[in-house]
Formats: C-alpha cells, structure tokens, sequence
C-alpha cells in the first residue's frame, strides 16, 4: 500500500498557470512561488468581486477519534467528483500548521487519492504565509517590550500585558516562561507566554480581513495590555501597526495551488478550530465564489466547534450564507462513540454501531438549526459491513438528511460520485435559509449559555470567578455585541474529551474570557484548552527525514 506522500510524490502536477487559466485567471494575476503554488493578485479580486456567487458548501465532521473521519479527504474528493461531472468547481482549504505536522495529527493535504499538491510544499513552508504572521506577532511584543524598556509612556501595567509571542511549533516548554532577565539593559523582567501561531489574534484577523485597509484597522484594534488605571492598550497606541502591514503584505493574499485531479485550490490561512475560529480566509472564500460555480470548503475539527465558528463568525462578518453541509462520519468513529475500543474498531459490532450514532445525531440537529441543507457522508473503510452501512443510511433519511458512501482515499474523485450527485441534487431541491445561531444584541453570557445548550447539549454553564470579571469588563469595554468564539476540546460535544457519545446532564466549565477586539470575536476558555500544544511521546518529526537527492520522505 502507497503511503500519501509516495501519492502526491508520483502525481504529474500541471503547471499552476494551466490550472489558472481554466478559472480565467490570467498569469498577470498570479505570483509565482515555482511551477505548481501562485499567489493571486489584489488585482484579481477587483476584477470578478461583481460576478455573482458561486455556490457554497461546508464540510464538517462528528468529533474527532483515533478512528479518523477524513473530513478534508471528503472535501477535495467531492470537489473532484463534481469537476467529473462538469461544474466549474473549486476548493477553499486552509493551510496546514506545523505543529500537528511534527507532532502526532500529521498534515493537511488530505490522503490517499484525494490531496491537494505539491504536498510537502504546503505541510512545510508552503508560501511563508504563518512565518510572516509569526514574525508580525512577534514584532508587536518586542515593540511592547522596548515601550516598556524605554520609560513606558504609556504606563503599561506589567502584570497586565495579555499579548503573547508565538511560533508555528508544538513546545510545550514556551506555555509559561520570564522574560527580561539578565542586567537593567535587557528589558523589564516579567511573566509571559507563547501560544501557537494557529492561535494567534494575528491569524484570525487575517482570515477575517477584507483588504488591507480593513486588515490595518483590524490591527490597530489589538488589545495587548492595560495600564495602571485599567485602561486598554493597543497596537495603534504602539505605533506598531504599518510595520506589521508591512510583513503581512504578500501573507493577506490568498494561494493557489491543485489536487491530484486538477482542480483548483486556493489555500489561505489556518487558525484551529478548538482554540480559534477554524476556518480558511474570508478572502480565499470569496475569490473561490466568484471563480467558480461550486466552492467545496471545510471547517476544523467536528461541527460543534468548527461549523458553529463558520456559521456564527465567518458567515456573519463576511456575509455568507452556505448553500449546503456535508457532515463526515466513519462506521468507526460511530462504534468508537459506542463504546468500542479502538483496537476492536474493524470487528462488525451493529450494537455499539447504534450506540455511538447519537453523536451523528446530534450534529445532525445542530446543523439544520441554521437552516442549511445537510447531507450526511460514511467515509468507507473494507471492513465496514452492508449491513452497517444500511442502518445508518436509514437513520439520517428517516431524520431528513441525504446520505451518501464515500471512497475517495482509495478513488479519488470517482470513490465521491454518489456524494457528489446527492449534493447536487440538494443544491437543487432544497433552499438555504441560513441564519446564525444567537442575535448580535444578546449579552456575552447568553450567547455563550446558547451554544452550550443548543450546540454541546448542556444543562448550563458555571463561570469560574475569573470568566465573570472578565466577560463584565470586555461588555463594559463597549464588545458586548461581538460574537463568541468557544475555546473547547474537540474530541466530545462537552467540555470533557472523556464524555463520548452524546453526554447529557453537564455543565460546561467557563474558566475565563478575553477580547480580540481586532479579530471582532470574544475568546471563551472552557477546561483546561491549551493554546501552546506539547509534542507527543513519539513525535511524527522522529519519522520525517530527506534523502540524498532532496526527496522527503514520512509524511503522512
């Protein structure tokens, strides 16, 4: 069996241009990084924004398991099974970090014979797009720290700075650290952190920007500490956000690269869906609908945190209304919601089959409370049964959800024609009414008690001392009417990873609260969400190496 890598490593690539031009891109609206990746121009997107929309669907998965749900696999192969039956169609992916990369999750391309490519390419550098965030994240906080050095004019209040220095690397080492130690000439010593580049402020306000007039108002609004009387500090009162603009100039633009079909990609952005809002750049998104007739995206982890930021935060600031979601399931993701371990995961178990579905269930329901269409999707695996596939298949019709099986690891675009006609026929006969979740108006903790209630499935919410102080200051502060961004584990519908299936009878545990008020959301931390992963015992980076000739071998 071909590993992915060995996949994407034999695939003849067409040059970038080609694929281009059958978007009507022309290769002055393209900057080249090689023969296979291109950035497209400002200029571009002046051109096609008055075209009219393509149409939009999402997709998104259960919770996560060892089992695996193949959501992003799903995404490029039912964009190529819809290019197989002639529509103009293209992805919007975001791009990968380098975290999970080395660490135990692995890349992002998708797998088997549904990747987007050059594959290694975009699981490493790609375009230099999270460097350029890093390093502009990383500006701020020197620049926080020389004002601070050099007499604080600002009477920054130390033991309030909330901006944090970040890099795109799983360490678990840089979560708690001091900095300015040493003689009077090497800074003011004080507490401060590191979070993954993923998580950063500066990663949502690139996804979410419009332009970079919007992209520089966004900056300037970035809260990075409060002085001595309580006040908010922010870049624009550092002066730091032209030279930020500056390294962000070439990342705001939006990537184009293929998948092993052909068809067209655009890959922008990466924030994580359980610590950010987990979707690509609301450019990329809209590049994609006026390029296209049918722009296949996808939101991180399973629907109860990526599709809800999708719908409550994307949609809503971009003005976007999906046309429909495709929701990924396994037969062994299910039955590992029921209980089963995962070494036991291949053995045909029809009981814990039926045990495990209410996690389907439930993100079923969550889904069609935005009034989208849903289709639902078994990613298939040899040993799943007939028999298995035929309960579920009647279980989400008899609750009006398409159904389709899908083998697009093992065939590409051809293993995704059932999926693809079921959603054509859904984009077809059925209508959006697409609407967020909660009102603009509602106070921070109402939104929050909503998604907890509708969306996790909770009897209510208990806020941490912390959390209540904090969500009073951010709605005195005048950003009571941002939406909420629900920084939560992604492997249960609660706040506790061990509760699989669908928990019933929980509260979800709110510890604390803070604004990105650049970004436009309000970050809510439940249990104990990590913004700085660790690596694990053995680390995916132990495996990667390069031969001799310059081949990369080991990812997966």
């Amino acid at each position: 069996m071909k590993t992915d890598i060995q996949i994407a490593q034999e695939t003849v690539m067409q040059p970038i241009r080609e694929v281009a031009g059958r978007y009507g891109i022309a290769e002055d609206d393209l900057e080249l990084y090689g023969k296979y990746k291109a950035k497209l121009t400002d200029d571009l997107w002046e051109q096609v924004r008055s075209r009219p929309d393509g149409r939009l669907v999402l997709v998104t998965a259960i919770n996560p398991t060892p089992a695996g749900e193949g959501k992003t696999t799903t995404s490029i192969g039912l964009a190529d099974a819809l290019s197989r039956k002639g529509k103009k169609t293209m992805l919007a992916l975001r791009e990968p970090s380098l975290g999970p990369c080395f660490g135990i999750k692995g890349g992002a391309a998708g797998g088997g014979y549904a990747q987007v490519v050059p594959m290694e390419d975009l699981n490493l550098h790609f375009t230099g797009d999270f460097h350029a965030i890093t390093s502009a994240n990383n500006l701020l906080a020197a620049m926080l720290d020389n004002h601070i050095q050099q007499g604080n004019a600002l009477q920054i209040d130390t033991r309030q700075v909330l901006w944090k220095r970040c890099m795109d690397m799983n360490d678990r080492a840089l979560r708690n650290i001091v900095v300015g130690l040493g003689a009077k000439a090497d800074g003011v010593v004080r507490e401060d952190h590191f979070v993954i580049t993923v998580a950063s402020e500066i990663m949502a306000i690139l996804c979410l920007a419009d332009n970079m007039k919007d992209l520089k108002e966004r900056l300037g609004r970035i809260i990075v500490a409060y002085n001595f009387a309580g006040e908010p500090v922010t870049a624009a009162d550092l002066h730091a956000v032209g030279a930020m603009a500056a390294l962000l100039k070439d990342a705001i633009k939006p990537n184009l690269i293929q998948t092993l079909e052909h068809t067209g990609a655009v890959v922008h952005g990466g924030p994580f869906a359980n610590i950010a809002h987990g979707c690509n750049s609301v450019r990329a998104t809209k590049t994609a609908l006026k390029l296209a007739d049918i722009v296949v995206t996808e939101a991180g982890f399973g629907a109860d945190l990526g599709a809800e930021k999708f719908m409550d935060i994307k949609c809503r600031m971009a003005g976007l209304a999906p046309d429909a979601v495709v929701l990924v399931a396994t037969i062994r993701a299910l039955k590992y919601n029921g209980g089963v371990p995962k070494t036991q995961l291949s053995e045909p178990n029809l009981e814990a089959l039926k045990k495990g579905i209410v996690n389907l269930e439930k993100h079923m329901e969550n889904l069609q409370k935005y009034g989208v269409p849903v289709v639902v999707t078994l990613n298939a695996f040899l040993s799943d049964t007939e028999e298995e596939y035929a309960f579920v298949r009647d279980f989400c019709e008899s609750r009006g959800c398409a159904f389709a099986l899908s083998e697009v690891w093992a065939k590409g675009g051809e293993g995704s024609g059932a999926l693809a006609d079921k959603v054509l026929q859904t984009l077809e006969e059925k209508e959006s009414h697409y609407h967020p979740l909660y009102a603009d108006e509602m106070s921070l903790m109402d939104k929050i008690e909503t998604i907890a209630r509708e969306i996790y499935g909770a009897d209510g919410v208990t806020y941490a001392s912390a959390a209540t102080k904090a969500l009073e200051r951010i709605e005195r502060m005048g950003f009571g009417a941002m939406p909420v961004c629900m920084a939560k584990t992604q492997y249960s519908l609660s706040d506790d990873q061990t509760k699989l299936g669908r928990p019933t009878g929980f509260h979800v545990q709110v510890r604390d609260a803070y604004v990105s008020a650049g970004a436009g959301f309000v970050v809510v931390l439940t249990g104990a969400i990590m913004t700085m992963p660790g690596l694990p015992k053995s680390p995916a980076a132990e495996r990667i190496d390069v031969t001799d000739d310059g081949v990369i071998t080991g990812l997966f």
